[in-house]
């Protein structure tokens, strides 16, 4: 979309710590897409729900999804397509797109739900400061802002902003699960050995699977992190592929950059997955209170007032908008990438400018923020709406996985392609993926007919 010659635009990849740590940044936006959404609201919620026990499910929620995020960089680095690009090359029934590209689109549809639980989230933080204005007036307040921000914004003006917040919130929250000890809701070692055995209790499945679906890398951010590596530029460096050791040797390099911009965000959001949780089972899960409703902020409040005292009230609110701000703000700028693309593959929008392509993004970042604070208006049940995102996320990533492997095999050049631990990786950890989501399917029908034959009359 860009008048500069692709040969210009080439670069050696950085070489030793410091020159790699300055080229990353995408892991870090998607670390901010995250955080409020999986980190805040799912995994304090499942936390509370069922105390421990889910431990060993959101360590390996973080874990498992990274070498996708891994793979799809990959394919954006040696093709230079987006990610919807890649998904509409996998072969089986299509009408206008691949059948692949419709389920992301299905599943889009629970993600904006879920954005707007994010929304009003926000608007509760900002209540709990100024009562004056009601919750949904401080989500439209919080949803223009957020528009006015990306109306203007590229890649950098996202990345700093998300930055700072990322930083914000995780050195807040690690404070307090480290404060944790020195108070009466300290866990104990059997907490934590009980969080390492595999087992879920049925009543909370619903809101573990959402949290295996959000927690780490979910199916939304698995799409749109390909689409910040080509912003921030990682394949325009590589340039075209031309036969030649140059060219092998440029983008392997990039590959190596982006893969420690992947594990540089993995240790983030899974430091701050894991104080969360342990945040929620210890405090909230003790307390017996579960996050809900118009109460949801207020309630999570516990888990810093309990371990800081009743004067940290504040320095919550304070962090859970860095959390849900930054969450909201990379998911909209996130979408405006992933959604324009989709309407450009079904012909709706045509781009062959940069002012066209700014144009169709600007026209998602307008929309999906009112739409957001529409549905919240409605529904008013942040953790519920969350909860939806999370399932519609960890029902796609079985079909992310194994379309991730179809490119992997026929699409990746063959002078870049991953290892063979890499491969095993990849296909046993889709494996796990599609257990998981048939696990849930199988125990939620399994509850559901209990709930129905203790109702029914002896």
């Amino acid at each position: 979309m860009t008048d500069s010659s692709p040969s210009k635009q080439i670069q050696p990849p950085p070489k030793g710590f410091w020159p790699i740590m300055r080229k990353l940044g995408p892991g870090l936006i998607i670390s901010g897409s995250i955080v409020g959404s999986g980190e805040l609201i799912a995994t304090t919620t499942l936390g509370a729900e069922v105390g421990f026990v889910a431990l060993w499910l959101i360590i390996l929620s973080c874990g498992i999804k990274v070498v996708f995020q891994e793979e799809l960089g990959r394919y954006v680095v040696s093709t230079g397509d987006t990610a919807l690009q890649g998904l509409n090359r996998v072969p089986g029934p299509k009408w206008r797109v691949s059948w692949v590209v419709w389920c992301w689109w299905i599943m889009t549809i629970g993600v904006i739900i879920q954005g707007s639980g994010i929304v009003g989230g926000v608007g509760q933080t900002l209540h709990l400061f100024l009562p004056q204005i009601n919750g949904t007036a401080w989500a439209m307040v919080a949803a223009i802002t957020v528009m006015v921000l990306l109306f203007r914004g590229r890649y950098g003006t996202v990345e700093k902003i998300c930055v700072g917040m990322v930083v914000s919130f995780t050195f807040v929250t690690i404070a307090c699960a480290v404060l944790l000890g020195w108070t009466p809701y300290a866990p104990t070692a059997e907490d934590f050995l009980s969080g390492l055995r595999l087992s879920l209790p049925a009543g909370g499945i619903a809101v573990a699977f959402a949290a295996f679906g959000l927690t780490g890398v979910g199916a939304a951010e698995l799409i749109m992190y390909p689409y910040w590596v080509l912003e921030k530029g990682y394949a325009r460096f590589v340039g075209p592929r031309i036969e030649g050791s140059a060219w092998d040797a440029r983008a392997r390099g990039w590959i190596r950059v982006m893969q420690a911009d992947v594990l540089m965000a993995m240790v983030v959001y899974t430091t701050a997955t894991v104080a969360f949780y342990i945040l929620g089972a210890a405090i909230l899960g003790e307390m017996g209170t579960i996050p809900a409703g118009y109460e949801m902020i207020s309630t999570l409040s516990n888990m810093y007032t309990a371990t800081l005292g009743s004067g940290a009230f504040y320095l919550f609110l304070i962090g859970a908008f860095f959390v849900l701000y930054s969450t909201l703000f990379a998911n909209v700028a996130s979408n405006s990438r992933v959604i324009t693309d989709f309407l450009h593959l079904l012909g709706v929008a045509r781009i062959d400018t940069d002012s066209q392509l700014l144009f169709w993004r600007r026209v998602v970042i307008a929309g999906i923020p009112m739409l957001y604070v529409i549905l919240y208006g409605w529904v008013a049940q942040p953790v519920i709406m969350v909860v939806i995102g999370g399932v519609v996320q960890a029902c796609m990533l079985p079909v992310i996985g194994f379309s991730t492997i179809y490119l992997r095999y026929r699409h990746i050049d063959r002078s870049i392609r991953p290892s063979l631990t890499i491969d095993i990786l990849l296909w046993s950890c889709s494996t796990v993926m599609l257990f998981m989501a048939v696990y849930y399917v199988v125990s939620v029908r399994k509850f559901k007919n209990s709930k129905k034959s203790l109702s029914e009359p002896i």
